[in-house]
């Protein structure tokens, strides 16, 4: 589509982002729906949540310094990549990632179509040129984990219900066999049942429907996560983890 923001390469040009140490990193994309039906409530919800999480980040001793964070949004201005609070332009020259301890949450607006797939996809863009860089400055990397958030289907740029979201799955699923990611897709609001069975075939293993907009919690369960892969934490921890999430339904009810 011609408004898609899509940058077919993020380079390594990572100058201006000053670290303080080698610490391992674990690159973290949050990949978020900001069309239309999250207009309201849901997305002021969705901005007090980052603001709230980014504070936590800067707090967080263990995070701060290994933690990075790039922002895609789906919405009004197609596909929008994100560093911190500022959005990129079409063919940017600079990482979206931020160190946890810089990162500063955007103000999010909701309008326009949901363009999930072309945001998956520069999702995936992102995390792989940012290993690549990693490894060529000679630095270590945790699995990266990307979390995608939506309310509603895949469409196309006319808003118009689209299937394009399935040729992803079999790269989804050899990557994540591969471990080169971690895929978490959350559904919330009143995600239909197809736009569930959507995000399980997305991510069979870390998929959920969750009732409301229980961002702030969504967030938590992401730090928890990178705590546990910082330890060292196997499969079994990181689905316990989910399973604990995904378990706290009455919590947000209330």
């Amino acid at each position: 589509m011609s408004d898609e923001r899509h940058p077919e390469t993020l380079p390594a040009s990572y100058e201006d982002i000053e670290f303080d140490n080698n610490a391992q990193r674990l690159p973290l994309v949050l990949c978020l729906d900001t069309s239309s039906s999250m207009a309201g409530v849901p997305m002021e919800m969705l901005n007090k949540a980052l603001q709230d999480w980014t504070r936590e980040l800067h707090d967080d001793v263990s995070l701060s310094y290994s933690v990075e964070v790039a922002v895609v949004t789906f919405g009004g201005q197609g596909v929008t990549v994100w560093r911190g609070a500022q959005p990129l332009p079409p063919q940017a020259s600079v990482s979206p990632f931020v160190p946890a301890y810089a990162f500063q949450a955007p103000v999010l607006t909701a309008a326009g179509v949901t363009l999930l797939t072309e945001a998956l996809e520069l999702a995936l863009r992102i995390v792989a040129a940012r290993k690549t860089e990693l490894r060529t400055s000679g630095l270590q990397y945790y699995r990266p984990q990307i979390c995608l958030v939506t309310d509603g289907l895949p469409t196309d740029g006319t808003g118009h219900l689209t299937n394009a979201w399935q040729r992803l799955v079999p790269v989804l699923t050899n990557d994540q066999a591969a471990r080169r990611y971690r895929l978490y897709a959350i559904g919330v609001g009143n995600i239909s049942d197809m736009g569930a069975q959507v995000l399980e075939a997305l991510a069979p293993e870390f998929n959920a429907r969750l009732h409301g907009f229980p961002f702030r919690e969504l967030l938590q369960m992401m730090s928890n996560s990178i705590n546990a892969e910082r330890r060292g934490a196997g499969e079994e921890i990181q689905a316990k983890i989910f399973a604990d999430f995904r378990t706290q339904r009455s919590a947000w009810d209330a």
